[in-house]
């Protein structure tokens, strides 16, 4: 029983995935305190208004807080465009570096363009020799 508990555990995609999970937890924090104490300061300064919190309108005596779902709009903005631009693009940039370029295992039927293999001497759609 416990033999097959440590092989499920032990499994790399269970053990990735924790790794995965952990980091991407303390990423988050980074990533939102960069957000708070970084970005939303400068559209404060812009926007000259650092929360939108206060902003609500009342329908019969049901008050709407229209404001905090500005601030979560905003938060969620923020923290997409700064995942994307200081993580996305440069981890892409990195690993089209180290991609190796693999050598193409399929041409192009000169009549009818579909692809074949290398090899091929005739078209498997169009029976036309290549």
């Amino acid at each position: 029983m416990f033999k097959g508990f440590r092989d499920f555990v032990l499994r790399g995609n269970v053990v990735d995935l924790a790794i995965g999970v952990v980091i991407g937890a303390a990423f988050g924090t980074v990533v939102t305190a960069f957000v708070k104490d970084l970005l939303t300061p400068i559209i404060a300064a812009v926007v000259q208004k650092p929360d939108f919190s206060s902003l609500s309108f009342t329908v019969n005596n049901s008050k709407f807080l229209y404001g905090d779902f500005i601030n979560a709009v905003i938060s969620f903005l923020l923290i997409a465009a700064a995942v994307y631009y200081f993580v996305v693009l440069p981890v892409n940039a990195f690993m089209k570096r180290f991609q190796k370029e693999s050598p193409p295992d399929k041409k192009k039927c000169p009549q009818c363009k579909s692809d074949i293999a290398l090899d091929a001497t005739r078209c498997a759609f169009c029976a036309q020799p290549v």
